[in-house]
Parts: C-alpha cells; structure tokens; sequence
C-alpha cells in the first residue's frame, strides 16, 4: 500500500486549520487517515507549526511519500533535514508572549488614580476636602449683602 504524508483541512470558511495525517494515497484530502503526526495553523501570526518528528521519521523511513505542503512544512521543522541527513535550518519564529492581564489592569488602574501601585484608592475626593472649600466660597457672598444693607439703612434714615 503507498502511503501519503499530506494536509486534512479542517476548520471554517477563510480559516482553515490542518492535520498533518499519514494516509493511503488513494484516499480523499478529507478522508480516513492511518496516523495524525502533526497540526498546521496557517493563519496565525507567526504559523503555528506542531510535528511529531520521530512518527515523521518513521513514516519517511518506512517510504511514506510526503506532499509539496508537507515538505515545506517539515523542512521549516527541520525533521526532513535530520532525515536526509543536511544541516539544521535555522529555528521557528515562536508567537510573542500575551501579557499578563491582571498586570495591565492593575497597571491600568494606578495610571488613572494618579498613584503609583494603588490597587484599591477611591477615585473621588473625600468629602471633608469638598466642605472645606464650600466656606470660602460663600464668604465673599455673605460679605456682598452686608455692604448693601448699610446703604439702604442711610437711604432710610
């Protein structure tokens, strides 16, 4: 039986997500599938790339014919250079770290208290300080209607 190392398609519409399965050639791309060695995501930032390079060399070894795709892919690995027996390529981009999400909130959170590291600071005044500044503010008021009240009483007298 000839055997194919090939690409089962798997996910939706314009977002397509692969097995890399070793099947028998007559079989469709969809198809049954003898092993699954590996996964391919083609539209992540960078590809995600996934093989299992000792069943990928036994399947070689045993004279499992590769597809274009699937050479490609296993060259990237590096797993079709250790089997033909040339120099390691040079290594896979691996997909930047997330960062922590409770450090960009607590980070997040001190930025609009105004305090460094502040996890838990009320974000309104107290209200002793909105007291305070009431008084002053109606001095100049009290001190207006005073003024008036002297004139009127000359007026009047």
């Amino acid at each position: 039986m000839a055997t194919k190392i090939k690409l089962m398609r798997l996910g939706k519409m314009r977002e397509p997500h692969y097995r890399i399965v070793v099947a028998d050639a007559r079989t469709k791309r969809d198809g049954r599938s003898i092993e699954t060695i590996g996964e391919y995501h083609p539209k992540s930032d960078p590809s995600v790339i996934k093989v299992d390079g000792d069943r990928a060399a036994y399947w070689l070894g045993v004279g499992a014919q590769p597809t274009e795709a699937v050479t490609a892919i296993l060259k990237v690995t590096g797993d079709w250079q250790k089997f033909k027996g040339l120099p390691a390529p040079e290594p896979m981009k691996l997909p930047a770290e997330k960062p922590d999400k409770q450090a960009l909130f607590n980070a997040a959170l001190a930025e609009v208290s105004g305090e460094p590291g502040a996890d838990s600071a009320a974000t309104t005044p107290k209200k002793k300080a909105t007291k305070a500044s009431a008084p002053k503010a109606e001095a100049p008021a009290a001190e207006a209607p005073a003024a008036d009240e002297p004139s009127t009483e000359t007026a009047g007298a």
